[in-house]
């Protein structure tokens, strides 16, 4: 058996809003998006064009609250390239931080839905 990566989904609640956040916060942009012919739903993937990872974004039409993650501790983690204290610092500036453990030397920010997001700096 083998595999790769593909993508990882977040579900959310203003579509616009966290495509905006996700290209501010992390540079993702759209690669691709998928609508369906009702309107009941839109796909969009994010991609970092280092990779072909990518994030997928699905917005409900009939989700009418946002997104409550409980107990569920799942998180996405990237690797940030340059001044990882800079790129900290900007995230900070913008009021994305949520959590920082100064011990491992990471931090987590959130989205607008609380998805929480690792950034680690890029070791090549």
């Amino acid at each position: 058996m083998k595999c790769r990566f593909d993508h990882y989904n977040f579900n959310v609640f203003n579509l616009e809003k966290s495509m905006e956040f996700y290209e501010k916060a992390l540079g993702l942009k759209e690669v691709r998006r998928k609508e369906a012919e009702d309107g009941s739903f839109v796909i969009v993937y994010l991609g970092d064009s280092e990779t072909d990872f990518t994030l997928e974004l699905t917005w409900l039409r009939d989700w009418n609250r946002p997104y409550s993650m409980g107990d569920n501790e799942v998180h996405l983690c990237v690797r940030v390239p340059g001044d990882y204290d800079e790129v900290r610092r900007y995230h900070r500036n913008m009021g994305w931080i949520c959590y920082e453990n100064h011990n491992m030397g990471l931090y987590f920010i959130s989205d607008p839905d609380n998805h929480w997001i690792e950034i680690l700096p890029l070791k090549k």
